[in-house]
């Protein structure tokens, strides 16, 4: 009777546990990025320094701007593959053009083909009911033929990083907070407040919660979609822009390495690959999760290839779990 009782107690404070976990889903995030710089630290012993935060936050910064294009598609149970050859492409545009145009102008028109990329997938989605998945990784391949021909056709043009993007986005305020806090600082804060607060970010999660009844309510489905690939796009732009401000070059396949960490932080942030649940908060701390794991796996020896295995796996293992939550709910 007595180990009943325990049992049964020992059940129910799990029950409590996971309630307050699944209420404060930044508590195991912050918890994990705690430990993992524990480890980095231990790994290799002065590593972590007021250079290594700067140096982490510019990479991460990027990656969370990307993310938020998985993170916003994701909520109405769709994906952007596309969003890294877009931001590889801006890149790419601004570099070819800044000696003739300047570095403000450059940058404005890196971002034209890429809101009609943005522009191109939400029609197709959302009018034409292509199902995201093949209609941005199709777009992708548009996109990367297209920046090959400009790149033989610019052979002579050469590229260059303009002081002003490279100041932006690589180097830092005090030693140790990175200028490109400037923009995604406020960038972040109208995000997390738009999908929350904004009629158009309540939609996001009514479509990908239930988009039949969201049709029958009078949403207009296809129209939610167009703009949200064309954000998505936009934002992937701006963050190829600032990539290359970071590394100092920029080329066709820049950010191509950051498509499948996008996705991954967009889901251990806790954003559910089927729609309807999640938010951009979670994304930022998975962003910083996996730009420290791969300092602690580069300092670890591990190849690119080991990178990939372990991203993959945690969307799988995240993506099981949320599978798991839903049925028994």
């Amino acid at each position: 009777m007595t180990a009943g009782v325990a049992t049964a107690r020992d059940r129910s404070m799990v029950d409590v546990a996971r309630a307050w976990m699944r209420d404060r889903p930044l508590v195991p995030l912050f918890g994990l990025l705690a430990l993992l710089v524990l480890v980095l630290q231990v790994a290799q012993p002065g590593i972590v320094t007021a250079g290594w935060v700067s140096s982490t936050l510019r990479f991460a910064i990027p990656l969370a701007i990307i993310a938020a294009c998985q993170t916003m598609t994701m909520l109405t149970g769709g994906i952007d593959l596309s969003v890294a050859v877009v931001a590889s492409m801006s890149a790419y545009v601004m570099a070819t053009n800044v000696s003739d145009l300047g570095w403000l102008g450059a940058s404005l028109i890196a971002l034209v083909p890429a809101a009609v990329v943005g522009l191109v997938n939400g029609i197709g989605v959302g009018i034409f009911r292509v199902h995201p998945l093949i209609m941005t990784i199709s777009m992708s391949l548009v996109v990367s033929g297209a920046v090959n021909v400009y790149s033989r056709a610019n052979i002579t043009g050469g590229t260059r990083v303009p002081p002003e993007i490279t100041w932006l986005g690589g180097t830092s305020l005090f030693g140790f907070l990175p200028n490109s806090l400037l923009l995604f600082v406020p960038l972040a804060a109208f995000i997390l407040f738009a999908l929350r607060r904004f009629g158009y970010g309540r939609l996001l999660y009514a479509v990908g919660d239930n988009e039949i009844a969201s049709r029958l309510a009078g949403v207009r489905v296809g129209w939610v979609l167009v703009v949200l690939y064309l954000i998505s796009a936009i934002l992937a732009g701006v963050a190829g822009l600032l990539f290359a401000g970071v590394i100092g070059s920029a080329t066709g396949r820049l950010v191509d390495p950051f498509l499948l960490p996008s996705v991954a932080a967009a889901v251990i942030g806790g954003t559910s690959i089927f729609g309807g649940r999640g938010g951009y908060a979670g994304t930022i701390v998975g962003a910083l999760i996996l730009t420290v794991l791969t300092t602690l796996l580069t300092v670890l020896a591990m190849p690119p290839a080991v990178r990939q295995i372990l991203f993959g796996a945690i969307i799988l293992a995240v993506a099981a779990a949320y599978t798991r939550i839903t049925e028994e709910s």
